[in-house]
């Protein structure tokens, strides 16, 4: 059973970066496509950025789009979303996701509906 933790989270102040972890244990990541997502209180949650189970290929949120860059190291079975010139709108607490791919990879695995597993989340706070 595929299980996933997430870490980097933290306070950050306004412009600041951060890296995001997300660690798989009970199987690789290999055959997964995996998506961040986030969620702020009293909102629906977001999704962030993904990326393809096969190749490099990754879509992100308009929201983040030009701030924030999702890749794979499937040898440490780890993916990582960098994020920088944070503003305040992005604080929420941070999931990461995977499922095996099904159809298609395209924007519509921002969709939170696609995943199957779930870490616990890291909470990030961007505030000065």
């Amino acid at each position: 059973q595929l299980q996933l933790v997430e870490s980097g989270g933290g306070l950050v102040q306004p412009g600041g970066s951060l890296r995001l972890s997300c660690a798989a244990s009970g199987s690789t990541l290999n055959y997964y496509v995996i998506g961040w997502f986030r969620q702020a209180p009293g909102k629906e949650r977001e999704g962030v950025a993904c990326i393809s189970a096969t190749d490099p290929t990754t879509y992100y949120a308009e929201s983040v789009k030009g701030r924030a860059t999702m890749f794979r190291d499937d040898a440490k079975k780890t993916v990582y979303l960098e994020m920088n010139g944070l503003i305040p709108e992005d604080t929420a607490v941070y999931y990461c996701a995977a499922a095996l791919p099904v159809g298609k990879f395209n924007n519509g695995w921002l969709g939170a509906y696609m995943y199957d597993y779930w870490g616990q989340g890291t909470e990030v706070t961007v505030s000065s």
